[in-house]
């Protein structure tokens, strides 16, 4: 694998044990941070594929616009885009006063994210996302 594409997935994978941890907390659980971290992590995998396939993409926290560039090496990634862009709106939406995010949502982006990363571990041969 690409030296570059392997560093986007050392980033995605601190993303991802930070949504873990989160996850499991029992006292003063973040629900926005799990959110913003499983955005941050399917992020990464998806820079992290497009460097592999050699794709040149810009510099986008929309993971509709990765997905678009991904597609020609992984069409079927295409099951993803809803969970992709409710993803995209969890990063900006819960990092400002104003918005929280729930139990309900935090689990959703955690089910997202777990998914997506299965995918593209599979798509790079990684075992558990290495």
């Amino acid at each position: 694998m690409k030296r570059i594409a392997l560093e986007w997935v050392a980033k995605a994978e601190g993303d991802f044990a930070t949504v873990e941890r989160e996850s499991r907390a029992r006292v003063r659980r973040n629900n926005d941070a799990i959110c913003f971290h499983a955005e941050q992590c399917v992020e990464k995998y998806l820079k992290a594929r497009l460097s592999e396939a050699g794709v040149s993409f810009p510099k986008t926290h929309d993971l509709t616009i990765l997905l678009d560039l991904a597609k020609p090496a992984e069409p079927m990634w295409e099951v993803f885009r809803r969970g992709l862009a409710i993803l995209t709106e969890c990063a900006v939406k819960f990092r400002y006063p104003g918005e929280f995010a729930d139990k309900k949502t935090a689990t959703e982006a955690l089910e997202i994210c777990r998914a997506f990363r299965k995918a593209v571990s599979e798509s790079l041969g990684l075992r558990n996302g290495r």
